[in-house]
């Protein structure tokens, strides 16, 4: 009995030791894990671009790499991984390490509408991303054929209701953001027009130009160089507030349809559960990035107005914009491309 009472001891004693050397170890550990990003950056990092070169997420990832590399002196490159409206690159880096190397300059198609347009989208918008910060945004501007008798908000509401042939639109294909702006005001003015989807942009504007189309919501750095020609006429600006490059037209808020608002914006998402550290460091640089001066002469002359966020504002905006689209998409029985 004696025996087995020694043999019960020492076990007793073995797990005590072991449960104070664990508890020595996590003591160890901690500060390990706490600053398990103190480190960062010590390799590579690839912003990941989901459309294709010459695109706006092309120009904005290779800014943000430029400057990164060089306040980091650390390799950071863009690279473009374009595909089915932006899915695929967003995808890759929704699936990539949580570590901050991997990164993606996405939009409010890639982060917002997708999660509108798509029923099986491949990648959670919320749940599988960290926000980091907003790098830029953009309005646009709602452009008419001069044929069309309308040189206001007003007076389109006035004409459409009024005529029995329809106004017409043209966008760069169903789902894209001129799509849904015109689906947005459509429903919040009250009226009905004829969509006419492209296969991009650009031809929807070479027909506006053509006067085989009225109208189209076009980015304000394409629309800027026809204004001046009179091949298209000016109506409003889908922003919150009046564009620096165009003072003198108005909001579409000032022009009849309060609260009405569209913003196309491009921001910097790294995977879910990436360390919060990480994210910080991030977030503290981009921020400084993006609000130098020549950062914002860049974007400028792309048509960005530069900016930037608090990780959570970021996150705040996403779910808002999700929860915008749905709604206007499910109204409006909208299916992507």
């Amino acid at each position: 009995m004696a025996c087995r009472g020694n043999a019960f001891a020492n076990a007793g004693w073995r797990r005590v030791r072991i449960v104070k050397l664990n508890y020595l170890l996590s003591i160890l550990l901690l500060p390990a894990l706490h600053c398990h990003g103190a480190g960062y950056p010590e390799s590579t990092i690839r912003i990941i671009a989901p459309f294709t070169p010459g695109g706006v997420t092309d120009v904005l990832s290779r800014e943000l790499a430029a400057k990164l590399t060089q306040s980091w002196k650390i390799s950071v490159v863009a690279e473009n991984r374009p595909g089915a409206a932006g899915i695929v690159g967003t995808q890759f880096v929704g699936a990539a390490a949580p570590d901050g190397y991997t990164l993606l300059l996405g939009t409010n198609g890639t982060n917002a509408t997708n999660a509108a347009l798509y029923a099986k989208l491949p990648y959670d918008p919320v749940r599988d991303f960290a926000p980091i910060t907003l790098v830029a945004t953009s309005y646009l501007i709602l452009l008419a054929h001069p044929s069309v008798p309308a040189a206001s908000v007003r007076d389109l509401v006035a004409l459409a209701k009024r005529q029995k042939a329809l106004l017409n639109y043209g966008s760069g294909g169903s789902g894209s953001t001129p799509h849904l702006a015109a689906e947005l005001f459509k429903s919040m003015a009250g009226i009905d027009m004829v969509h006419v989807p492209y296969k991009g942009g650009a031809p929807a504007l070479i027909d506006l130009l053509a006067g085989r189309i009225d109208l189209y919501f076009s980015n304000t750095a394409v629309a800027m160089p026809h204004v001046g020609s009179g091949r298209v006429r000016m109506i409003a600006v889908t922003g919150s507030r009046r564009e620096a490059a165009v003072p003198n037209v108005p909001t579409f808020s000032e022009s009849g349809v309060p609260g009405y608002e569209v913003t196309s914006w491009f921001g910097l998402f790294a995977p879910a559960k990436t360390p919060p550290d990480v994210v910080t460091k991030l977030h503290a640089e981009v921020a400084r990035i993006v609000a130098q001066p020549d950062t914002v002469k860049h974007f400028d002359n792309a048509g960005l107005a530069a900016a930037s966020s608090t990780p959570a504002e970021f996150s705040a905006l996403v779910r808002r914009e999700i929860d915008k689209w749905t709604k206007v998409v499910k109204a409006a029985g909208i299916k992507a491309d």
